[in-house]
């Protein structure tokens, strides 16, 4: 995995001194300078919106949204992985024609008509011994406690279930606004099976085929009705206290950390591993501030088909993790670092949220097994080195007042914004230092950069040329070591934006 270290020079400490010093009214004068160079290039709305986002004063900061999230439930083989790929434009979600095929990732993002939004596809579960009827109820109330709407789809050429109508009986006791849709119309002599779900009395069927793309585009049309601008579940979870997301596979010791932190027994501690299964939310004081702790399923690799339950594990981490504002990741010192560890701490950077770690178990730690996990982190963890790492022991409370200063200085972070003209400073030192190498004949040029958002922090490069993902993370590297950002991801983008004909 790649890190932020590639072969670039050390940073130079007369660098830091210099953009530490630098006057900031000049480095505002000369950001001006380059931003009014734009006007010699093609810029979208976008770009605009971008550059108008980039004001110094505090009033100026912005945040990324919470996206509007729209949850696809519906009974087995109906079709929802391949709507979600259609609607994605990419095959990513697997389709298969055996039912309940389950896949560890479940939210991805989807764009129409330049409006962004998260779709959550419930398709991966599996039936279980509680029966067909049991699971589907369970994979809506999941979904409908994430979405802002939902898209209830049922298979047009089978019509209406008794399984579909348990669904559409949970769907209607809640507040949630629901578009059924009709798969599997892949044609107009079809439709006349779309017309008879009106039966559900979930309103208008909307036939469509997913495979096809037929009847999709104003299906989209029609959710961008429904949706709002900003997710509203997001918004109304996302606020002071802040909110941790507890992660990590199972029996690492989340629960233990809890009760803890908390001061007695809230969550249940059992040796078998996965015992929690849904998310605990608890107010805690620590420190002297509160603190919203979740407390959520530890995320494992599917065994067998019996497991159908950890595929709502994995789809409660990733709603704990939407609503949380950093994740405190819990590590089992005694165990190998696994790719489950791994899966985690992807999901965390994938999801934008500040990390912290814990290495759990520290009391149990011996001298050799130090050796080898020290070798574990050094290799496998290097590309979150800027993440906070606290050494605790959640059964003996060992270390746990190290965690709120690491939770403190992740979150700062997560919120820093660098003045505008002080991050092109930096911009035009670094491209001095160590210039982009010549591509195809041709040197890319950063025109301008921006940092667009906050939470997580977000630049923005202009530039005439696509620039390398090794320099790309030559700028990350270096914004940390002057900056900080511990406990942050940073997001580095592009425009490649090209000169305007006269």
């Amino acid at each position: 995995m790649a890190d932020e270290n590639d072969d670039f020079p050390e940073l130079d400490s007369a660098l830091v001194e210099r953009i530490q010093t630098i006057d900031e009214d000049e480095a505002a004068q000369r950001a001006s300078a380059l931003r009014s160079g734009l006007s010699d290039y093609d810029l979208d709305e976008e770009d605009l919106d971008i550059l108008d986002s980039s004001a110094d004063d505090v009033d100026g900061i912005t945040y990324l949204p919470a996206l509007p999230v729209l949850a696809i439930v519906g009974r087995p083989n109906v079709g929802k992985s391949a709507l979600v790929n259609r609607i994605i434009g990419r095959r990513e979600a697997v389709v298969e024609d055996t039912p309940g095929v389950t896949r560890d990732r479940v939210n991805y993002k989807g764009e129409w008509q330049n409006r962004k939004f998260t779709i959550v596809d419930t398709g991966g579960w599996e039936p279980d011994a509680k029966g067909i009827n049991a699971s589907v109820a369970a994979q809506a109330e999941i979904a409908i406690d994430l979405a802002d709407a939902v898209l209830f789809v049922v298979d047009a050429t089978v019509g209406a279930t008794s399984t579909d109508e348990h669904v559409v009986r949970m769907l209607r006791a809640t507040n949630k606004p629901v578009i059924l849709v009709a798969n599997k119309v892949d044609d107009v002599y079809q439709e006349p099976e779309a017309a008879g779900l009106w039966s559900l009395g979930l309103g208008q069927p909307w036939a469509v085929s997913a495979v096809h793309g037929r009847g999709v585009a104003d299906l989209l049309d029609h959710v961008l009705t429904i949706l709002p601008e900003i997710s509203a579940v997001a918004e109304a979870e996302i606020g002071r206290p802040p909110r941790e997301a507890i992660l990590g596979r199972p029996n690492v010791g989340k629960s233990s950390l809890l009760n803890k932190t908390a001061g007695e027994e809230r969550v249940v501690v059992n040796e078998l591993a996965g015992t929690t299964r849904d998310p605990v939310d608890e107010q805690i004081e620590l420190g002297g501030k509160f603190w919203r702790f979740v407390d959520t399923a530890g995320i494992r690799r599917r065994v067998n088909l019996a497991q159908g339950a950890d595929f709502y594990a994995t789809l409660r981490t990733s709603a704990a993790l939407e609503k949380a504002e950093v994740a405190v990741v819990v590590l089992d010192v005694t165990a190998p670092i696994s790719v489950q560890d791994l899966k985690i701490i992807d999901l965390v950077l994938e999801s934008g949220r500040a990390l912290v770690l814990a290495y759990n178990k520290w009391d149990l730690l011996d001298d050799e097994r130090r050796i080898y996990l020290e070798k574990e982190i050094e290799q496998d963890l290097s590309h979150v080195t800027w993440a906070p790492r606290v050494n605790i022991s959640a059964k003996t409370g060992r270390h746990l007042e190290k965690l709120v200063p690491a939770l403190e200085l992740a979150l700062e972070s997560w919120d820093t914004r660098i003045p505008t003209g002080k991050f092109n400073a930096l911009l035009a030192e670094l491209t001095a230092e160590h210039p982009h190498p010549v591509r195809g004949g041709k040197q890319p040029r950063i025109l301008f950069g921006t940092q667009a958002a906050s939470r997580p922090p977000t630049f923005v490069l202009f530039t005439t040329g696509f620039l390398d993902p090794q320099y790309r993370r030559f700028i990350t590297r270096r914004l940390r070591e002057i900056f900080g950002f511990e406990g942050s991801p940073i997001n580095v983008n592009m425009r490649v934006r090209e000169k305007r004909k006269r």
